[in-house]
């Protein structure tokens, strides 16, 4: 069966807090979701002090000040933060993973062992950050946000060239707005990838709501990341492009049911279960009147009804014209 890794996306929606993020990871682990996602940054090695938030940081936000800096650096997950979290999502029973934004970054969750990798849409053109990441061969998800085609090749190009193996990379198609408007999602570039690239797809969803990445999941995607928050009032740039738990759970029941609508093998045949429901729901040619031994049956003294046990109307000229072989009350199956 079909099985597409769902990596709950918990970023800095724990808002600088421990305890936030660790009933971030109990909600993960409820939902059912394989990973529960962080994000790993030093704000001085990410931004300029003097750099602004972006438009839907700012309005997500609120208030006066607009610099990305301090707002980030309140953000920050501090190493012992992230030994904590290891620790609770092993005794918790779900898999620990981070986005790494800068080199140092990469560098320490490297030293944690961590062996999956998330290139996030900002750094498709940081060519230090890719040919950190490609020299390890591990296990790489490239986010592909605010890309065109040719931005995709350029970094795929330059994971390849510095040691990263084709087998361990997935393109996860993605749209860098939050929330991203359903008319520009444009779910299928995700099969426009694949078909490029012949590799993994999936897809990072910034949608309000859960239809988008259960679709995507249908069209073939192997990996769905999807932001989540206790709750979206909650301040800071992501919680509204977020879902809350109970929003996580259904994503995840919607996922593992459309799995299971994909099996089989493509072939159109009765299933098992649907077998017993063919002599009910089909029907048979029944006497339409009381026929007599010998009389000649027509369309008038003939009808087609349910249950579907006796003959099929299929046969329906072949029957017509024949004499009946004995006397049929009105309503019983014709036989021949």
């Amino acid at each position: 069966m079909k099985y597409t890794v769902i990596i709950a996306e918990a970023g800095v929606n724990h808002n600088g807090s421990i305890e936030l993020a660790k009933r971030l990871v109990d909600k993960a682990v409820v939902a059912g979701a394989d990973y529960i996602k962080f994000q790993t940054f030093k704000a001085s090695s990410l931004v300029t002090r003097d750099a602004k938030q972006a438009e839907y940081q700012k309005r997500n936000i609120g208030g006066v000040d607009d610099n990305q800096y301090m707002m980030l650096k309140k953000l920050e997950l501090s190493e012992s933060a992230h030994n904590i979290l290891i620790d609770y999502c092993q005794k918790k029973g779900i898999k620990f993973f981070s986005t790494a934004f800068d080199l140092d970054s990469i560098e320490y969750l490297h030293s944690l062992g961590l062996s999956l990798w998330k290139i996030p849409s900002g750094e498709v053109t940081n060519y230090p950050f890719l040919k950190k990441i490609a020299a390890y061969n591990e296990r790489t998800i490239l986010s592909t946000g605010m890309c065109d085609m040719e931005d995709v090749h350029a970094a795929v190009d330059v994971l390849y060239k510095n040691g990263l193996s084709k087998e361990n990379l997935v393109l996860l198609h993605c749209n860098t707005e939050y929330p991203t408007p359903f008319e520009d999602v444009n779910l299928k570039a995700m099969g426009a990838l694949r078909d490029e690239f012949g590799v993994e797809v999936g897809y990072s969803d910034h949608t309000r709501g859960i239809e988008v990445p259960i679709a995507a999941v249908a069209l073939g995607a192997s990996v769905i990341e999807k932001h989540f928050t206790l709750d979206r009032n909650m301040e800071g740039p992501d919680h509204k492009a977020s879902l809350e738990p109970d929003e996580l759970t259904a994503m995840v029941r919607s996922i593992r049911n459309i799995e299971k609508a994909l099996c089989g093998d493509g072939t159109k045949h009765v299933s098992s279960s649907e077998r017993k429901n063919i002599a009910i729901a089909r029907k048979s040619i029944v006497a339409a009147t009381d026929i007599r031994k010998g009389e000649v049956l027509t369309k008038e003294n003939l009808a087609v009804k349910r249950p579907g046990t006796g003959i099929s109307p299929m046969r329906w000229e072949e029957v017509i014209g024949t004499k009946a072989i004995r006397d049929f009350k009105e309503e019983e199956m014709i036989e021949l």
